[in-house]
């Protein structure tokens, strides 16, 4: 490559063997890994203490300013390890500690070992309320974890004992409506050692699987956080699935306890009587019904409220067990395109070396998190995108909000919130994107004037090279206020953002939109776009410093890795990656070869170092004249007519041309059909033939663009008004396309176009 901007080459390509192993490029890794990628502190061995040394922070600062209040020396302890000191100044940051010694790992309700430099250089012990916002008054430095009181505004009562739970929400007394209540990293501590002490006191220990089924809430993290301190293996069960998925998951990976959201006890208790030669206890985040009670004892299954479960615990004390970064963390299934899901097995290593990375790239480019950032979980813990940026917010002490469960009420909860990142599939930036223009459409010529105004002068100084929140800072109220007024990196994961979403939001959302690229199997972000890097505008950016990347040369879909402009199947390396499919050996085998991650995704290394998805490995076909078809990316050049929401593309080898499938934009077809007098509702446009032909006009106006062959144009098409979901198990919960299951759906479409055609 002529430019190496952000990648430097540590390994030189290889030509390939005529009938065996294909030619490999050259070896690429970050700018910011060329000396070496980051390692984490000694004393961080695993997930367990990503949380745990930040709790102890907090609680070794609480033992001492409680003896300042009181005017008594703090406990002995910490005269043996003393606590840093605070900086002066907002914010209150703490002086590194300059011990090494690894901080004991049986410790429970108080510990107080030495911290690490590492772990203490930004965490704040003080109580200082953070007054920026509405939405984070009464969160403090030391907020971890923070949900909405019940939508319905009753009071909320508090009892003797603490915060009184009813449905699995926490409740605090007399909270103004909307407010967001905050648990403490001490205070969640707390629970996640009693909670422990409850799994340790049903005979569950180390080693064993424990399964978490439910929308984002703290008892998830809670939950989470009580595996990691004991050893258990992590099992999330997909939110998204039914009854038959959770049922696989549970008797493939021997789930024996299960923690589950309340209203989602139904369906795990579905999965008896087969899942029962495994599952032996749940455990509700909130109450359990006696209907649910005596169905659950039925199928000889122990079944606990989660103030019943806590109780279990008290009293006991259970030693940690000894953890290491080679252990297995969690089983985290990938739904998948085809078949049964596969479990992907994550080590310790794997997520902390994940963590370490993207802590590097964030500090490089000057925005590395502190405790004052504040995340809006909503996106599902049970995949690896929302679970590693979680991780990341614990590792740097921030807080966590989590939604109210429910899409529809999502910009209220973030409006509420204030978030500082937020983290987003396409799906939901295609919807700010269409509220946006629907504002703009139903705004009149005066308001469109000035926004194309505004626009155009931002966007122009961007290009001139302008940094984003000074290419026009007078305009900028446009999304930011949206989105709560504070977001400051927009990251979209799971599935390709459409260009023309992305270029519109970098210049509207007055924050950094990066688009990022990961696997499961590559535990998360292993690409990441980089700030006010205009030309990465369609690319996943460069690599995350901690991970090697190659390209492999895919011959039969005309790929070469060692050309000018290399192409070919993106292959990972390094110690974020998986260790394997659970029970599943022939799997791994086909996807991990000499130390390389084969992805199956299809990537071209752009002059600036990142890289551009193109294709799929797998998503290739025959047509009838034998020409072979990379369906995946005729969809991505097709998806850049703007009059579409979404795209699927058809063609097998009885055929000699293509069809496709699309979920059409409700606002500018309506929009054209309007200019065009076509008149009816959105049903009855999309049923209109002058529809039709619309559409296949733009396709061929982009095929002409992107100088397509002509078996490469489509020529058919069925405008479907409902987008592909998953309620008609039409997409993966990470929104990709489920191609034979399309088929299925679609098939009596897909015939009525080709004989229509051939007619």
């Amino acid at each position: 490559m002529a430019t190496d901007r952000f990648i430097v080459e540590v390994e030189k390509g290889k030509e390939g063997v005529d009938g065996g192993s294909p030619s490999v490029g050259s070896v690429y890794r970050s700018i910011y890994a060329k000396d070496g990628f980051p390692e984490p502190a000694d004393d961080l061995l695993s997930c367990w203490d990503i949380f745990r040394l930040i709790a102890i922070i907090y609680l070794r600062g609480a033992l001492q300013a409680s003896a300042l209040r009181n005017q008594k020396p703090a406990k002995a302890n910490l005269k043996e390890t003393p606590f840093p000191e605070t900086r002066a100044g907002d914010g209150g940051s703490e002086q590194a500690s300059t011990s090494r010694k690894p901080p004991p790992l049986n410790m429970q309700a108080a510990p107080s070992p030495p911290v690490t430099s590492r772990r203490t250089r930004r965490c704040s012990t003080n109580r200082a309320t953070i007054r920026d916002s509405g939405g984070t008054r009464g969160r403090t430095r030391r907020s971890m974890t923070g949900r909405r009181r019940r939508s319905d505004g009753k009071p909320l009562r508090r009892t003797k004992k603490g915060l009184r739970r009813r449905h699995g929400r926490s409740r605090a007394d007399r909270t103004p409506a909307g407010k967001y209540v905050w648990q403490t990293y001490k205070e969640v501590y707390d629970i996640v050692i009693k909670l422990g002490n409850s799994i340790r006191t049903i005979g569950v220990g180390k080693g064993e699987k424990c399964g978490i089924y439910g929308a984002n809430s703290p008892e998830w993290i809670i939950s989470m956080e009580a595996c990691n301190a004991h050893g258990l293996y992590c099992v999330p069960l997909y939110d998204t699935l039914g009854a038959g998925a959770i049922e696989f998951i549970i008797c493939h990976a021997e789930v024996s306890l299960a923690f589950s959201e309340e209203k989602k006890i139904s369906e795990l208790l579905k999965t008896a009587p087969n899942s029962t030669k495994y599952l032996k206890n749940i455990v509700s985040f909130g109450e359990v019904s006696n209907v649910q009670r005596a169905e659950a004892e039925r199928h000889g299954l122990s079944i606990y409220s989660w103030d019943q479960f806590l109780k279990l615990g008290e009293g006991k004390h259970y030693e940690l067990p000894e953890k290491k970064r080679s252990d297995i963390c969690t089983i985290m299934y990938t739904s998948g395109t085809t078949g049964d899901p596969k479990g992907v097995l994550l080590t310790n290593e794997s997520i902390i070396y994940l963590l370490e990375g993207v802590k590097k790239l964030l500090k490089t480019i000057n925005e590395e998190l502190t405790s004052k950032d504040v995340y809006l979980s909503y996106l599902p813990l049970a995949h690896i995108f929302d679970r590693v940026i979680e991780e990341l917010f614990i590792y740097e002490a921030a807080s966590i909000g989590f939604w109210r469960g429910d899409v529809k009420i999502l910009v209220e909860d973030i409006a509420a919130l204030k978030p500082t990142i937020f983290c987003a599939v396409p799906r939901v930036l295609e919807r700010i994107y269409n509220g946006l223009q629907q504002k703009l459409s139903d705004g009149g010529f005066l308001k469109k004037t000035l926004f194309n105004f505004a626009f155009n002068y931002k966007h122009n100084n961007m290009v001139k090279g302008k940094a984003h929140e000074q290419a026009a800072p007078i305009f900028d109220k446009i999304v930011k206020e949206g989105l709560g007024g504070r977001v400051r990196l927009i990251l979209s994961g799971a599935a390709p953002l459409a260009a023309h979403i992305e270029s519109f939001l970098r210049v509207v959302a007055c924050a950094h939109v990066l688009q990022g690229y990961g696997l499961t199997e590559s535990c998360g972000g292993t690409f990441v776009s980089i700030p006010n890097e205009l030309q990465m505008l369609g690319t996943v950016g460069p690599p995350v410093p901690n991970v090697d990347i190659r390209l492999e040369s895919v011959p039969e879909m005309g790929y070469d890795a060692l050309a000018s402009k290399p192409r070919g199947e993106i292959c990972i390396r390094g110690k974020t990656l998986f260790s394997g499919y659970y029970k599943r050996e022939d799997l791994t085998q086909e996807v991990f070869i000499d130390g390389w991650l084969h992805t199956g995704d299809i990537g071209e290394w752009q002059p600036d170092g990142a890289m551009k998805i193109i294709d799929r490995k797998k998503n290739i076909f025959k047509l009838s004249q034998g020409e072979y078809v990379a369906v995946e990316n005729l969809e991505n050049i097709y998806s850049h007519v703007a009059a579409i929401e979404s795209i699927w593309v058809y063609g097998n080898s009885y055929e000699s041309y293509l069809v496709a499938v699309v979920c059409p934009s409700k606002i500018q077809i309506e929009h054209w059909a309007k200019e065009h007098n076509v008149s009816g509702d959105f049903e009855t446009i999309c049923q209109n033939q002058k529809t039709k032909e619309f559409i296949l006009g733009e396709f061929n106006r982009v095929a002409k663009d992107k100088k397509l062959k002509g078996f490469e144009l489509i020529k058919g098409v069925h405008l479907d008004t409902v987008p592909f979901d998953m309620e008609r198990d039409l997409i993966t919960p990470s929104y990709k396309k489920k191609r034979p299951q399309l088929l299925k759906y679609y098939q009596k479409e897909i015939d009525e176009m080709y004989n229509k055609t051939k007619n």
